[in-house]
């Protein structure tokens, strides 16, 4: 979804600051923008960390001489039985999916103020339903839904907007690699996936591209949800 979203703006003739744990990832995307003759930086960077977030948003800064979107994409899921959860488990999901979006708000905002910009996170359908064999992500998006409104609120009378894209399933690899645990219940997974089908990467590119516009210009704490109608069952 981060690539989709680099490339959609990209193409819309934005200076694109992309960051990623993954060297190889950053470089397919680069490769991807220039030849299309957009413009692309980027740094290796750990979102569940303090300080490799603040240093990105600040090179992006540096780089481009502002801020106007900021954009909290990374994520990742994984199913297990609650009983079967580590401590490391536990605390990588808390730190990619929340913490990754928490440090890009504080290390954002400052700058989003100054350019009356916007800060777009992603949440999940996860975060509103239940989903069995998957508590830690389904709490990591519960997290990030209300992080959304509690900014919203605190900066509602500042010239920023905060909203949030909440995905149902998304055709990514780390979907197609989604690994489930044994012994699972198929019966209880009925509710994974809308009527419609998985998304594809563009449909929530297109969505941030008009978040992150003028065209949603009061548009505020809200969390739009791309889930084929799942969650309005």
């Amino acid at each position: 979804m981060g690539r989709a979203t680099a490339i959609r703006l990209a193409a819309e003739g934005a200076q694109v600051f992309g960051v990623d744990v993954n060297a190889d990832g950053l470089a397919d995307t680069a490769a991807a923008i220039d030849s299309a003759g957009g413009t692309f930086a980027s740094r290796v960077t750990d979102v569940s960390r303090r300080d490799d977030v603040h240093a990105a948003i600040d090179e992006t800064v540096a780089t481009y001489g502002r801020l106007d979107v900021a954009g909290a994409i990374a994520g990742i899921a994984r199913s297990e039985h609650v009983g079967s959860v580590t401590q490391d488990q536990w605390d990588l999901m808390m730190g990619v999916n929340v913490g990754g979006c928490f440090w890009t708000a504080q290390a954002a905002i400052p700058h989003l103020l100054q350019s009356e910009g916007n800060l777009i996170l992603f949440a999940s359908n996860a975060g509103f339903m239940g989903q069995a064999y998957t508590v830690p992500y389904c709490a990591s998006k519960g997290a990030v839904v209300n992080l959304t409104r509690a900014l919203a609120m605190e900066f509602i009378k500042q010239p920023i907007r905060i909203n949030a894209i909440a995905p149902g399933g998304v055709e990514t690899p780390m979907t197609s690699n989604f690994d489930m645990p044994d012994d699972l219940d198929f019966s209880l997974m009925a509710n994974y996936v809308g009527m419609r089908g998985m998304a594809r990467a563009d449909d929530l590119a297109n969505v941030f591209a008009f978040l992150g516009s003028d065209e949603a210009s009061n548009v505020h704490g809200a969390i739009w949800s791309v889930d084929g109608g799942l969650t309005a069952a």
